[in-house]
């Protein structure tokens, strides 16, 4: 397996991504081996971008084109495996719809489309992300722990069901509030964390073991969406977790 770091939380902190050479090597550093994404709005600032990660001798895994048509054609170029899916339907048939003809279009350049389950949106319980599964037999899955297991789903479980379909992980914690204290949107409920910071029962050592145990082997991410300290400190703890249990 490699493992890389799913950076929004670090664009959060940080107000923008500023420098990719010196994150990588702040990364790098601290025992990953790169990020998920490439964002770029022309082919020469990805050609730059992907020059960086070559010489640095880090890795990515996806591209995050100007549409998702270059999205596709980017990622197929860049020799990537995925892309993240674009439906934009509020409706289960028609996200679905929209799912299966991406990944039609997806195929055609050799790059699967891939699902990241996600609170608030369209396929966010474990039983929407089954049905969603069961309808768009092309779409692989970025399976997002915290985010399945605070809406009550088990990771374990989708893991054990569904790991041909998981293109890579991200594995992050959550933070429950106290009831008094939530609002009425996921957002407000609680706040993503350091691996093993949670209050709600992840034990993403036993999701890695799961998935050790079949075989799989792609990159994981490690995903802070929220800091509240400079994003090496929290990134560099989430490291030592999973080098202490063996990953």
């Amino acid at each position: 397996m490699n493992y890389g770091v799913a950076d929004y939380g670090m664009n959060v902190w940080d107000g923008a991504m500023w420098d990719m050479e010196e994150r990588l090597k702040g990364l790098k550093k601290i025992g990953f081996e790169g990020v998920e994404c490439i964002s770029a709005c022309t082919e020469a600032e990805l050609l730059d971008k992907a020059a960086i990660h070559r010489r640095l001798a880090t890795g990515f895994a996806t591209v995050g084109g100007p549409s998702a048509d270059l999205s596709i054609k980017w990622s197929s170029a860049m020799g990537c495996k995925y892309v993240w899916i674009a439906a934009k339907a509020t409706d289960m048939d028609g996200f679905c719809r929209q799912a299966n003809i991406q990944a039609q279009a997806a195929k055609r350049w050799n790059v699967k489309v891939a699902i990241h389950n996600h609170m608030g949106t369209v396929v966010e319980t474990q039983n929407e992300l089954e049905i969603f599964l069961r309808k768009c037999p092309d779409v692989g899955l970025i399976l997002d722990t915290a985010h399945l297991a605070a809406v009550g789903g088990d990771p374990i479980e989708i893991v054990e069901k569904y790991y041909k379909r998981i293109i890579v992980m991200h594995l992050k914690d959550w933070l429950s509030y106290p009831m008094e204290k939530q609002g009425k949107s996921w957002s407000q409920k609680g706040r993503f964390c350091g691996l093993g910071k949670g209050n709600i029962g992840l034990d993403n050592i036993a999701v890695m073991k799961a998935l050790k145990k079949t075989g799989w082997n792609g990159w994981v991410f490690v995903e802070h969406d929220t800091h509240l300290q400079d994003p090496f400190k929290d990134l560099s703890l989430s490291r030592k977790h999973l080098k202490e249990n063996g990953f």
